[in-house]
């Protein structure tokens, strides 16, 4: 998967800031305010934060340890009074418990990195899920007030159409109902281009303005490679999400070594100095240094070690069987987005004839009406069917492209760059 450098995504992002403030707001543009604004990616990178200064810490168990005190005396009357002054410096020279704790600590360094690759991967994928979701939200709406329209059209000359004696009353109710329940499906149209603005305002943590949207024609093409097995053995290959919970069953291998370890003896080098003095000026005081290698060899801990181990297989266990869950659903998510960009394809060419269908019935069967071959019945429901095939073709061509963007993510190559190319197909 090909990255952008730091420098190179902060000019991308910010000529994307520049051009929004010129025209409508674009998906590299929606992105650019996310990735300052989601909490959920500040999270993950704080989150690998605390997982380096974890391995920091786990690091400093095998380095010298220094410490000082001091201490002041006052006896009895009589006796004498002294102050004391102590050094103790010790290295661990042979600990296994503790390097292993360290490697494991240092691998789950290695994990968080990845968590943080597939956060910033996955707030790519929020934000197209909700640009494409206002955008669709938006072309339903147009729909429905366009069929709305036809069909409050419609009432009207019915209602001439009656009075001129030429029709029936019935054909006016029937295109009342017809208007009515468009009318609630323009109204329920609206109510849900409110909650997917909603949603993209959750992700940038402000309301979006105007979107720029797809172009006329976007030209749709198969997935390269076209194989799902291709994809899948991408996925499992290079997926963030995934590499991260393999790493944290590698931890998990390595925190069992280092409770295993518990049976082993360490070996510690230390240093003590001493400097003890009387508050008596006749007391010269003295200098006592130990220099020594301590050997620990354990012997019986009461079950404690053994009880360890087994909670880190029981630790391994849950991760491992996590990793399969996510490694099963990954496959799943590739062959399901990958499905939907093949179907995309046949659904937007089906959607074009569609339309173009659709709008020749409505034109005949107003003809036909005209001279009186056809019923109101019949215009209403072509009316009603150019509509629906409108909004059809235009649901096909948004989740074309999602689901494009989609595959890419679960393949582990959803970033800027994608998104680019998805912006690239918006009008401008």
């Amino acid at each position: 998967m090909r990255r952008l450098s730091p420098l190179l995504l902060a000019g991308a992002l910010a000529a994307a800031g520049l051009a929004r403030a010129a025209a409508a707001e674009d998906l590299l543009g929606v992105y650019a305010d996310a990735r300052a604004a989601d909490p959920q990616l500040a999270v993950s990178h704080a989150q690998a934060g605390v997982q380096q200064e974890l391995a920091v810490q786990a690091r400093a168990n095998l380095l010298p340890q220094w410490s000082a005190a001091a201490t002041q005396a006052r006896n009895q009357p009589g006796s004498n009074d002294f102050a004391e002054v102590s050094s103790t410096l010790s290295q661990p020279i042979f600990d296994l418990g503790r390097m292993r704790q360290w490697d494991a600590a240092k691998t789950l360094v290695s994990a968080q990195d990845a968590a943080v690759r597939a956060a910033e991967q996955d707030l790519c994928e929020r934000v197209a899920r909700a640009y494409f979701g206002v955008l669709s939200a938006q072309a339903a709406l147009v729909t429905a007030e366009a069929n709305a329209g036809a069909l409050a059209r419609q009432v009207a000359q019915a209602q001439d159409r009656m009075k001129a004696g030429l029709s029936a009353a019935v054909d006016v109710e029937q295109a009342r109902t017809f208007q009515a329940l468009a009318d609630g499906g323009l109204e329920q149209a609206r109510q849900a281009l409110a909650d997917a603005r909603e949603a993209l305002a959750q992700i940038t943590g402000h309301a979006p303005g105007e979107l720029a949207p797809l172009a006329a024609e976007v030209a749709a093409v198969p997935p390269a490679p076209r194989d799902a097995d291709a994809w899948i053995a991408r996925a499992l290959d290079a997926n963030p999400a995934l590499q991260a919970q393999r790493l944290i069953v590698n931890s998990s291998e390595q925190s069992i070594a280092a409770a295993r370890a518990g049976h082993l003896p360490t070996l510690n080098l230390g240093v003590i100095s001493q400097r003890q003095h009387g508050w008596n000026a006749t007391d010269p005081g003295r200098t006592d240094t130990q220099i020594g290698v301590t050997l620990n060899i354990p012997i019986f801990a009461g079950g404690a070690v053994q009880s360890q181990v087994r909670q880190a297989a029981y630790q391994r266990d849950i991760a491992a069987d996590q990793a399969e869950t996510a490694r099963r659903a990954l496959v799943h998510e590739v062959q399901a987005e990958y499905r939907a960009v093949e179907s995309g394809i046949k659904l937007i060419e089906t959607g074009r004839v569609a339309v173009q269908a659709a709008d020749a019935a409505v034109a005949a069967t107003r003809a036909g009406f005209q001279l009186g071959t056809r019923t109101m019945t019949d215009l209403l429901l072509a009316i009603q069917n150019q509509a629906a095939a409108q909004n059809a073709y235009e649901q096909a061509r948004h989740g074309y492209v999602l689901a494009t963007l989609l595959l890419q993510g679960a393949a582990g190559g959803l970033d800027v760059d994608a998104l680019a190319q998805a912006n690239a197909l918006l009008k401008k």
